[in-house]
């Protein structure tokens, strides 16, 4: 059995009434310390760099001064897990480049808001998961993913979008999003990364990382344990080094 994990939380918004919904969901959830509390970005950004102690943000993005996402930028080494908390659902996006742990859209039920800790405390365990298996394309579920050849028709912004997969670079976990990144733009879908890699049909694709699957007809090098793929960088983590090396060497 894992241990518990316990996790010191700072809250950042600058609304009361958002501020002490979150304090209270905190203080509820028994993995959870509250740390600090701040109605805005700049008086927490004078705490982090003065060394104040957190494992996890919890953060507003639209704020006077210093938005969320310009303070995710501003984070001092080793940056906490971040859990962005906001009105709109079009920042989704911009909070993938920032690779934030997860995206919630306000107003935040409890049982979501303890999905997205559950995502946070996973990156705290040292379990190590089974390689995934290859599914076949009859496998594929058609109300979520179908597939020609080397197309899948996906479900993105409410509508199916056929994408050609030899110009996905790679996909990269997001809360209950997954994003597809090409060369020229990204496509946000919904689901899970697990939901998404069971259903895909091409042997090229592999997951390298808990929140990232890589297509290796598009690795160009493999340096430190960080695949280079077009202007990107994804990072391999421990419990798949083994395996990709002896993909990569068979292609």
């Amino acid at each position: 059995m894992t241990s518990a994990v316990s996790l010191a939380c700072v809250i950042i918004d600058d609304n009361e009434i958002n501020r002490f919904t979150l304090e209270r969901a905190v203080q509820r959830h028994d993995q959870l310390t509250l740390a600090a509390s701040f109605p805005d970005a700049v008086e927490a950004l004078s705490y982090l760099r003065g060394g104040g102690q957190v494992d996890l943000l919890l953060l507003d993005i639209e704020m006077p001064h210093i938005s969320g996402l310009e303070l995710v930028k501003l984070l001092p080494n080793p940056k906490p897990a971040v859990i962005l908390v906001t009105t709109h659902a079009s920042f989704a996006v911009d909070a993938f480049e920032l690779r934030v742990v997860d995206y919630l859209v306000k107003p935040v039920s409890y049982a979501r808001f303890c999905q997205a800790i559950a995502h946070v405390t996973e990156q705290h365990q040292a379990a190590l998961p089974a390689a995934p298996p290859v599914v076949a394309p009859s496998a594929v579920a058609p109300n979520d993913i179908s597939a020609t050849g080397t197309d899948l028709f996906v479900k993105t912004n409410g509508k199916l979008l056929r994408i050609n997969f030899e110009s996905v670079l790679f996909i990269e976990a997001l809360s209950t999003y997954v994003v597809l990144v090409t060369d020229k733009q990204k496509h946000v879908v919904g689901g899970t990364l697990k939901s998404i890699e069971d259903r895909l049909p091409f042997r090229h694709f592999v997951r390298v990382h808990r929140s990232y699957i890589v297509n290796l007809h598009r690795v160009e090098s493999l340096e430190d344990n960080m695949l280079k793929l077009g202007q990107h960088e994804v990072p391999v983590s421990r419990p798949y080094q083994e395996e990709l090396t002896l993909r990569l060497r068979a292609l």
